[in-house]
């Protein structure tokens, strides 16, 4: 990872846009509807520090001169800064983004191929429904009442995760807030203790032959059994602070405990999974799923 991506509050935030013309328009766009407080910047303006007092962001656009002296001026007031086109002025890159309200992916190239950020933005826009931002408030909206009652944060983890897939998450999609707070309040109420799961996926490689469920899965997983040989492109899907297990330290009576605790448990798999630990498993009650590798053509 060459770039770390942060997200950055704007609520009471001052952003600067300083210059003008289409870049600089460009820019302002970004914040159409945030709760950002914009500032726009010309002339002279742009060269003074106190311009940028108070200022969290500075993007700049103009020529050589304006923007280096417009830059100065805004690191001086701590801004960070964003010169339009000109990666090694800046601070920090903009990214291509999709803006659901309260959920933002963001897709950089390190400023350097913006126009496939653009591609790739346009890809998962497609797989982004209008009410995600909705989902989101829900979840903001009851986030300490799923707190008090499940101080866990595996235990919440699991129970959002049933809760982002049910009925409760397509009323917020569907525009019923009301209806969708409801639901998920009283599924919090009647939730009959932890389920977990155990899933096995195949993890001999290569990764694009994995399913659409088992790469999921993986991003979903509280915790991976890796085989020793499995791809390091399948390893690197799994959510990266998912505990790991060696399968010497993950067999049948370990990862019963773990799913009946409501953890997800993945075990990556590089030969047929284990018959004895599938009965094992099953005899105890674990829920048990295996996902092979999509089928070649």
């Amino acid at each position: 990872m060459d770039a770390f991506p942060a997200f950055f509050p704007l609520a009471g935030r001052k952003v600067v846009i300083a210059g003008t013309g289409e870049a600089a328009d460009a820019k302002a766009r970004l914040f159409d509807g945030s709760p950002a407080v914009l500032v726009r910047a010309e002339g002279t303006d742009a060269f003074l520090i106190g311009t940028y007092a108070g200022a969290l962001l500075a993007f700049i656009a103009g020529d050589d001169l304006f923007v280096q002296s417009a830059a100065s001026a805004a690191r001086g007031a701590r801004a960070l800064v964003n010169v339009v086109d000109r990666p090694d002025l800046s601070d920090f890159h903009t990214p291509a983004l999709v803006d659901r309200g309260e959920v933002v992916a963001a897709i950089g190239t390190n400023g350097s191929a913006p126009m496939l950020a653009s591609l790739l933005r346009n890809d998962i826009e497609a797989r982004i429904p209008e009410g995600t931002g909705r989902v989101a408030a829900l979840m903001r909206i009851h986030q300490a009442a799923v707190r008090a009652v499940l101080p866990d944060q595996a235990d919440r983890r699991n129970f959002l995760r049933e809760q982002l897939s049910g009925p409760a998450a397509q009323k917020a999609l569907d525009g019923d807030m009301e209806g969708a707070g409801a639901l998920l309040l009283e599924a919090l109420k009647t939730r009959d203790g932890p389920r977990g799961r155990v899933v096995y996926v195949a993890g001999r490689g290569p990764s694009d032959l994995l399913t659409l469920r088992a790469a999921r899965i993986l991003s979903e997983a509280d915790l991976v059994i890796p085989d020793p040989d499995a791809d390091p492109a399948i390893l690197a899907l799994a959510r990266r602070d998912a505990g790991r297990l060696a399968p010497s330290e993950g067999g049948a009576e370990q990862m019963t405990a773990l799913a009946k605790a409501g953890r997800l448990v993945v075990r990556i798999i590089t030969r047929s999974p284990s018959a004895a630990d599938l009965a094992a498993l099953t005899r105890a009650g674990v829920t048990v799923d295996v996902m092979l590798a999509a089928p070649t053509t």
